[in-house]
């Protein structure tokens, strides 16, 4: 097959999802054509099957904002009519569904039949999908896919709550690849060997509540002698970085920044704290579970479908940083308890392997092109 993948290049979740599923779709064979405005982050060296298709954006005065969504369809044109794709895979609903919806009419006029199957991601349908300006263009889209996927049953019930939708929604959760290799970092590059290790990964966002993992740290920190690592950035780092030092813990937080493979600092971590507001699915937990890593977690949307509360960690109403913080210090005291814990993530995340999850994905390519 000839697939094109349209995504944000980002280190958001939906961007390295999708950047992930081209890789393997490359590896079995198949042609993967990446459209978008930069080069993924997680895509690394080009290799075979694999071709990147960069959206030019033009910086016409009339414009108060560029075109994207414009721009994007004329390049999915081109890129349709001169790679012969078969089907477009688009990665989050706005502005990407109504691209290549756009896209296919264009294509149409010119004799060329193309499916395109959107996979909604979390954030396009809970907090976008909550405006009544973007509803009606999402609805439109979403029911004019070849097919529909969410990555937890939590987003497709959201979705069916906030949309008009009258298409199946087929729900294929997120993937990681097993861990494997030697570590590069070492604990002690950042944490005296008695050190508990607590981690957080995020764009900071404000749905993160980065606040809440700092909270939650001071309650642990004066329990314990521990280390925080926030791997990430955003907009909330500016306060994250003021809380610390209001809350005279800036020896013990380490701020990483953006770096591409976190699975490193997971491989040292002893907890990953993820408080969320909302997650559809909470792709970074399921990497933390990877590494042997109990999740502290909050219950928001598809978090419940990851950590299973009392086995692969604990999670806790929103907002509730007592609890959390409780949690914390009561599994990190308790080695037995860790160590089950951490032998339930293994086994759990094992089960959202890419292996077992891309069939899923060439089944419906295969449905959407008859």
């Amino acid at each position: 097959m000839k697939i094109g993948m349209v995504l944000y290049p980002t280190y958001g979740g939906s961007g390295v999802v999708a950047t992930e599923l081209g890789k393997a779709l490359a590896k079995k064979g198949n042609e993967v054509h990446f459209i978008t405005y930069s080069q993924p982050v997680r895509l690394g060296k080009i290799t075979k099957n694999i071709f990147y298709h960069e959206v030019s954006m033009s910086n016409y005065p009339l414009f108060d904002y560029p075109p994207y969504e414009t721009e994007l369809a004329s390049k999915i044109v081109d890129v349709v009519l001169h790679e012969a794709l078969d089907l477009l895979h688009v990665h989050y609903a706005i502005p990407h569904a109504s691209a290549a919806f756009m896209a296919q009419q264009i294509l149409k006029n010119k004799g060329i039949q193309i499916p395109y199957i959107t996979t909604l991601h979390g954030t396009d349908i809970t907090l976008l999908g909550k405006s009544p300006s973007f509803e009606p263009v999402i609805s439109f889209c979403i029911n004019s896919s070849a097919a529909v996927t969410a990555v937890s049953e939590s987003l497709k019930k959201d979705t069916f709550s906030n949309f008009d939708i009258n298409k199946e929604i087929h729900v294929i959760p997120n993937f990681v690849e097993l861990s494997e290799g030697s570590d590069v970092i070492k604990r002690n590059d950042y944490a005296k060997q008695s050190q508990k290790i607590l981690s957080h990964v995020s764009n900071f966002r404000p749905v993160k509540r980065i606040a809440d993992v700092i909270k939650i740290f001071k309650i642990v920190s004066d329990a314990l002698d521990s280390k925080l690592i926030l791997v990430g950035d955003g907009p909330e780092r500016y306060k994250a970085e003021a809380l610390c030092r209001e809350l005279d813990l800036c020896d013990k937080i380490v701020f990483i920044g953006k770096i591409p493979d976190s699975s490193q600092i997971l491989k040292i971590s002893d907890l990953f704290i993820l408080p969320s507001q909302t997650e559809s699915f909470g792709l970074s937990a399921l990497e933390a579970m990877v590494e042997g890593v109990p999740i502290i977690s909050s219950n928001a949307g598809g978090l419940i479908e990851v950590n299973i509360n009392g086995e692969t960690g604990y999670s806790s109403l929103v907002g509730n940083v007592k609890e959390m913080a409780q949690n914390s210090i009561a599994l990190l005291k308790n080695d037995q308890l860790w160590s089950e814990m951490s032998n339930n993530c293994k086994e759990r995340a094992s089960k959202f392997s890419l292996e077992n999850i891309l069939p899923f994905y060439e089944k419906l390519y295969l449905e959407s092109i008859k």
